[in-house]
């Protein structure tokens, strides 16, 4: 493991790379920082490395979760030096939880006067979310097959969803590599429809990396309402949404040229439903109250807003903070329901939210005939019983943890409302919150801030790869 984490670290450093060569090329004064973040961590990674590069071991699937969290660990210590370096202002503690939303695709930010910081260092916030969102272990995966730390292992605990079986390829590298392709693609898919709607190349590409990860990071403080463009935001709300699509979907619809595998996902469909669902919910909300001036501005602002904070993307056009009556908690409560499984969004997934609902249907039904035998199904077909025992204990464990942080956070002394919104943006993965942390977290204390990186870890991992470390008998033999 030590050669694992050895490796790892070595390839967290790199990510600096590409921002350190654009500083170079515009000169900036973030060389400096990037060189000295870069050089010590490569240099110790690659010495831990070649220590114990001979050593073999055929790792377990425990193993797989503690390796998986190590990794993310390592890689948000690790990308927050050059935050820590370049900004003075920002303390360690502040630019780890920017490394870490960064990773996690949180999009929650310590950092205030983005349009005038080095476009290299706002490069390397927006990489974060594109490292982060198809996830650095699968990256490892798929380009360092020679660690040979049972890859299957790791897959299993770092994709997101309940199902977490099914392979593209025979191979888990191959599988790996096939939805880097997918990812990549979309990228460059998205950034190409940013520059032509307006958007310069620089823009575009940060834009683009932050939506297909729905990480939401954005090289303005005003995020898209630095262009107030009906056009963009259309983009945006596309690409956001196929972003909280699964990937595998993605690559199969690629693959054999048809839309059929979507319409044939029962939890596709449910995403599509909720999202159409709410969209005209808050677009007709927004309309009756006159917050915009006709109904077509109102269902631009509130589909936008709508597919940014269930996929947990996290960008804002005007910033729903203000709207009127229960609109500003609504759409902090949809960052819940999250996208669908296997995508790069947060949250608890839809097919879980599926699940929960149907089972609890099963059991209002089996009230009424106590002798009668009821099925949970999904896309016509059975749910095992062990699945939806699984689901449902993740859901309350999902919503416990959530309500452990939240009277944490107030115990620290922070207000009910940033609490209660910071700690749902924070383990969703969403970003944006209500109350003090409306626009950026620096209101926060140490406590609270390690605290709600912490929570952007165990969200991002979906709960039971951090928890089951804190269980005695996952340590011993």
């Amino acid at each position: 493991m030590l050669r694992v984490f050895g490796a790892v670290t070595a390839l967290s450093s790199l990510i600096i790379l590409p921002s350190l060569l654009l500083a170079v090329i515009w000169d900036e004064p973030t060389v400096l920082p990037f060189l000295e973040a870069m050089l010590p961590t490569l240099v110790a990674g690659a010495l831990l490395w070649y220590v114990f590069r001979h050593s073999h071991f055929e790792l377990r699937l425990r193993d797989g979760f503690l390796i998986t969290a190590g990794i993310w660990i390592i890689a948000g210590l690790v990308t927050a030096v050059p935050f820590y370096l370049a900004l003075p202002q920002l303390s360690y503690t502040n630019a780890v939880f920017e490394s870490t939303s960064g990773l996690t695709t949180t999009g929650a930010t310590m950092l205030v006067g983005l349009d005038t910081m080095p476009k290299s260092l706002l490069f390397f916030r927006s990489s974060l979310n594109f490292f982060g969102g198809m996830g650095i272990v699968i990256l490892a995966i798929a380009v360092l097959p020679m660690l040979k730390i049972g890859g299957m292992h790791l897959f299993k605990a770092e994709s997101t969803g309940p199902v977490k079986d099914n392979k593209l390829t025979p191979r888990i590298a191959e599988t790996a590599r096939t939805l880097w392709i997918v990812y990549l693609g979309l990228n460059v898919l998205c950034a190409l429809a940013y520059w032509f709607g307006g958007m310069d190349l620089f823009d575009a590409i940060n834009h683009a990396m932050a939506t297909i990860a729905t990480g939401g990071f954005s090289t303005h403080d005003a995020s898209f309402g630095h262009w107030n463009s009906g056009l963009l935001d259309g983009i945006a709300t596309v690409f956001m949404l196929l972003g909280g699509i699964s990937f595998s979907l993605h690559w199969y619809a690629w693959r054999a040229a048809t839309v059929s595998h979507y319409q044939a996902s029962s939890e596709v469909r449910a995403y599509i439903g909720i999202l159409a669902g709410f969209s005209l919910l808050v677009a007709l909300m927004l309309w009756a109250s006159g917050t915009f001036g006709s109904f077509g501005e109102s269902l631009r602002h509130g589909a936008f807003q709508v597919v940014s904070n269930i996929t947990t993307t996290g960008f804002l056009t005007t910033g729903f903070t203000a709207w009127p009556g229960m609109l500003p908690v609504l759409l902090i409560m949809i960052g819940f329901i999250g996208g669908c499984s296997g995508s790069t969004a947060g949250g608890m997934k839809v097919a879980r939210v599926q699940l929960v609902v149907r089972q609890g249907y099963r059991e209002l039904k089996q009230l009424v005939h106590p002798k009668a035998q009821f099925l949970v199904t999904m896309g016509g077909k059975r749910v095992s019983e062990s699945v939806v025992i699984s689901v449902a204990g993740f859901c309350a464990l999902y919503i416990t943890v959530y309500l452990v942080l939240f009277l944490l956070l107030t115990a620290d002394g922070v207000d009910i409302v940033t609490a209660f919104s910071s700690v749902a943006a924070c383990i969703n993965n969403m970003g944006p919150a209500l109350g003090l942390n409306a626009m950026h977290f620096t209101a926060l204390s140490d406590f609270s801030t390690w605290l709600m990186s912490f929570a952007m870890l165990v969200g991002r991992l979906e709960i039971f790869t951090i928890l089951v470390l804190f269980i005695p008998s996952f340590w011993q033999e």
